[in-house]
């Protein structure tokens, strides 16, 4: 053993040696500093990480608000394509912007590539018979013209550019071809205006302004006979000149059934297009802008907005609308008014690719706009005096523009969000087909031709509903089984429920998702009026067992531990439920006449959906309620004894004491636990997923379904291209559920820190 001797013979003089208490003390220092350390920086840590999360939101949502950027790429005169510049009167450009095409009024087509704008396969197109052309038609996607001649006839060709790509070179074979030639005037007078829609094969539509001022529409139908040969129909019919004005622009829809013709005086005609009568006259529309005259109408693709421009610089929007009052059940109804333009419009150009278009000016300017979201996307020149011609490639992602003096100018366009907008996310919007504007979410359909439909609205109002019926189930179950659990039980039953309700929380969502929409929702469909009768029943049992238990001898009672009357009650109100259930069938035949869905559409026009909210609610609402009764059990149990044991001191009842000095003093830990039981159910998204029908609609019935804001992200994400506007627009979603659980949880907090201040100083 080391001797006292030693060891001070081991110490060196003059240096500080501390004792083991003081060591023990500056490493309990060590570990606390090092402890406040790693708290702060896994504070710290969760803080930018939740930061990280919404600039990565911000990120992806930011594209869906910028401006579309359009460069022009070259500018060059048709010296450069032809030696003998002559009129052109249409032109085109495929898919790659690699080739472009022009057609003089002489009937050749000159093929080209833009880069270099040099000049590449001239073709002569085939059944003009030596007759100049003097207007064309083309369509949305730029394979197909119409041209009218100066003898009065129409020729239909399309435009073909077939390529190849092999070792990282892609060659083409441009190549013009005829598909029919039709006699439009028989009196030969030349065609000013033209406009086409259908098919060859079926129906076919053509209408056409004369130099004369006259309007003559072809109508062709192709049907098949019982032996295989096609029978051709054909109809030419001049329209009565009811026009006050003088003809300037006209259109056919998609569907080659309404005709519309625009005027100098403001005015759009329309017609329906008719094989058994002719054409016949449906009703005429005034232009909106001060009834300045029609220079141009064009369909955007899909063929039913129609878009107008007129000479005062307005565009708008047009389509049917269901009106019994027509004569037709439909009008023509003037939708939007969209960017004008600071002089006449001369040309308009629709997208292949959604509802958006390129306007054109007498004075040089061209507008990108869309016609859903009412956005005024750029604005680009190609030159100082009017356009006369304009082609929107088909991916919608380039431009060829043709100036008054014969100058060409090709423009690059970036415009990946068009369909995006504030009010397209949260503002009505009127969309085809529909009788007035809505709020409408549809994000995807089977064509190009399919007009998204991206509003929010209905799914923040689903995510409001389905809180609001899983909380108005929860928070009364929850918070007075939770006050009466702390406050009126016997403590060895109060630790076997509350760790059993707690477990409840355990439960995977997926699970009551499972429960709720495959097993629940069936099962409620068959005994809602059991339902609605327990609603009357149960509450009525549970009164006359109460006013019975209260008139038990006190002797009895003293036998049994506090709490256990609510035992008692289970099998009261199971036999209560039981009876309700026995008489469903009689309910349902002597209150709603033998079958309640019918019942409650014909007294109250709601249709009931298997899945509604009412089976989200049950679900849900299971879910919240242990997170609800844990949190407010806890604060309810935390309350001072010596506040209890006073009030009780001085001779009020244990009820007295619980609603008039517990309830006010636990207020703000129960407060918290609600808005808690709150965020849980407006983020929810397995439950809601299963058990409704994730319908996006904007109703408050129960018996409806809804679609929220979580159970969207799930079910679009997987069909959302990456980069793509749903993309965005999913990321948008889940900034708002960022934003509401935000605003919520502030809100909670303030008010629970304003319940505490307050009940304190009582």
């Amino acid at each position: 053993m080391t001797t006292e001797t030693e060891i001070a013979g081991r110490l060196k003089p003059g240096k500080r040696y501390d004792s083991e208490s003081a060591i023990r003390k500056r490493r309990r220092q060590l570990f606390d500093r090092l402890a406040r350390w790693v708290v702060a920086a896994g504070g710290f840590t969760i803080i930018a990480s939740i930061l990280a999360i919404m600039v990565f939101i911000a990120v992806e949502i930011a594209p869906l608000f910028r401006s579309a950027q359009v460069t022009q790429i070259s500018r060059f005169g048709q010296d450069k394509l032809s030696q003998e510049p002559a009129e052109i009167v249409a032109l085109g450009v495929e898919e790659n912007q690699d080739v472009g095409y022009v057609v003089a009024a002489t009937g050749e087509v000159t093929f080209f590539n833009l880069e270099g704008a040099s000049p590449r396969e001239v073709v002569q197109i085939a059944g003009l018979q030596g007759e100049s052309i003097t207007t064309s038609w083309h369509s949305v996607r730029g394979q197909r013209l119409v041209l009218g001649t100066g003898a009065g006839n129409a020729v239909v060709v399309r435009v073909s550019m077939p390529s190849t790509y092999f070792e990282g070179v892609r060659t083409y074979r441009p190549a013009v071809i005829p598909e029919l030639r039709l006699t439009i005037d028989d009196r030969g007078q030349p065609i000013s205006k033209l406009a086409f829609s259908g098919s060859a094969d079926e129906r076919m539509a053509i209408a056409a302004i004369t130099r004369d001022d006259r309007v003559i529409v072809y109508l062709r139908r192709t049907e098949e006979s019982l032996f295989g040969d096609a029978l051709v129909d054909s109809l030419v019919a001049t329209l009565e000149p009811i026009w006050s004005g003088r003809p300037t622009a006209i259109a056919i829809d998609g569907s080659a059934n309404n005709i519309y013709l625009g005027t100098d005086d403001g005015k759009i005609y329309h017609w329906r297009a008719s094989f058994e009568n002719g054409p016949e006259f449906v009703t005429v529309a005034r232009n909106s802008n001060n009834a300045e005259g029609i220079t141009a109408l064009t369909f955007l693709i899909g063929g039913r907005t129609l878009v107008s421009g007129d000479a005062g610089g307005g565009v708008a929007a047009w389509f049917l609308v269901r009106d019994n009052t027509a004569t037709t059940g439909w009008r023509l109804t003037h939708i939007r008014d969209l960017k004008s333009h600071p002089a006449a419009v001369s040309t308009l150009s629709p997208s292949a690719r959604g509802k958006g278009f390129i306007s054109a000016d007498a004075v040089g300017n061209l507008y990108l706009q869309h016609s859903t979201s009412e956005r005024f996307l750029t604005e680009f020149h190609s030159a100082q005096n009017a356009i006369a011609k304009v082609s929107f490639t088909p991916k919608a992602n380039g431009a060829l523009a043709l100036d008054a003096d014969g100058f060409l100018a090709h423009f690059a366009v970036d415009n990946p969000h068009p369909e995006a907008g504030l009010n397209a996310f949260f503002g009505k919007v009127w969309y085809e087909g529909y009788d007035k504007p809505d709020y409408v979410w549809q994000s995807t359909g089977g064509t190009d031709e399919f007009e998204p439909k991206l509003s929010l609205v209905p799914l923040i109002f689903g995510s409001f509903k389905g809180t609001l019926y899983a909380l108005i189930l929860a928070i009364p179950l929850a918070i007075f089984g939770a006050l009466f659990t702390s406050q009126f039980m016997h403590p060895a039953l109060r630790n076997k429920i509350k760790p059993t309700v707690e477990i409840m929380a355990a439960l995977p969502s997926v699970v009551l998702g499972f429960l709720g929409g495959l097993w629940l929702a069936p099962r409620i469909e068959q005994v809602v009026p059991a339902l609605l009768t327990m609603a009357v029943v149960l509450p009525l049992l549970v009164l006359a067992a109460a006013l019975t238990w209260h008139g038990v001898p006190k002797r009895l009672k003293n036998r049994l531990k506090p709490g256990v009357e609510s035992l008692l009650l289970a099998p009261i109100v199971a036999v209560g439920i039981w009876l309700c259930l026995e008489m469903n069938g009689v309910v349902e035949g002597v209150l709603f006449n033998g079958d309640f869905k019918i019942w409650l559409y014909e007294a109250v026009g709601l249709r009931f959906d298997q899945r509604n909210a009412l089976v989200v609610g049950i679900a849900m609402g299971f879910a919240v309620i242990p997170i609800i009764y844990t949190i407010s059990e806890d604060a309810l149990s935390n309350v001072p004894r010596n506040l209890i044991s006073g009030s009780l001191a001085l001779g009020a009842t244990r009820w007295q004491t619980a609603l008039r000095v517990v309830l006010p003093t636990a207020a703000a830990g129960i407060f918290s636990a609600i808005m808690i039981g709150l965020g849980r159910a407006v983020g929810e998204t397995m439950i809601v997923l299963m058990a409704t029908g994730n319908t996006p609609i904007m109703d408050w019935s129960i018996f409806n379904g809804f679609r929220t804001l979580s159970a969207n992200i799930a079910v679009e994400i997987p069909e959302a291209p990456e980069g793509g506007t749903l993309y965005r627009v999913l990321f948008l979603a889940a900034m708002l559920l960022f934003v509401v659980t935000f605003i919520v949880n502030t809100g909670a907090e303030i008010v629970r820190q304003r319940l505490r201040t307050r009940y304190q100083k009582l």
